[in-house]
């Protein structure tokens, strides 16, 4: 690809980024917004806390929807059936290794938990070494907004890529 002002180099497969049981409809539709302008792929894991017809949802992502793959899952089991497991990443605060350790690829799942809980400890135990965190200051926020977060992580797999 000849590089210049107006290209970028944007990996030929998305990222995913999956929502477990989102409860807060702007932040989903924050994240919908980023899913469009990345091209990632959004997942959502029942149960929702609101309708994806939600106008808050639709506001926060304006007229952005028809852009975002969007993909509605029952259960987190039944996502993790469809991909290979060693290609899930579990984000966490709880978790106790930093995002910037591990080589996202293209393809790779990024997983999110309720804004109000964030996934669970058992799950998080289970996965070991694929639970990681956005690092922050200690003692000082409780945690990040979910958009942010998925934000974060999503531009570091994509900057990883090659994305300028």
């Amino acid at each position: 690809m000849t590089k210049n002002n107006h290209e970028t180099p944007w990996p030929d497969t998305p990222f995913h980024v999956v929502l477990v049981e989102p409860e807060i409809p702007p932040n989903t539709g924050n994240i919908a917004r980023t899913c469009a302008a990345t091209g990632a792929v959004l997942h959502l894991v029942k149960p929702l806390g609101f309708s994806i017809d939600d106008a808050h949802v639709k506001r926060a992502g304006l007229d952005y929807w028809y852009l975002v793959d969007i993909r509605v899952h029952e259960s987190l089991e039944e996502l993790i059936e469809q991909v290979d497991p060693e290609r899930i990443w579990y984000l966490s605060k709880k978790a106790t290794r930093s995002m910037y350790q591990v080589s996202f690829q293209p393809g790779d799942l990024l997983v999110f938990g309720p804004e109000t809980r964030g996934l669970p400890e058992d799950l998080l135990e289970q996965v070991g070494a694929q639970a990681l965190k956005i690092p922050m200051k200690e003692d000082t926020v409780r945690s990040l907004n979910l958009g942010n977060a998925a934000a974060i992580v999503l531009y570091e797999a994509l900057r990883q890529q090659g994305l300028e």
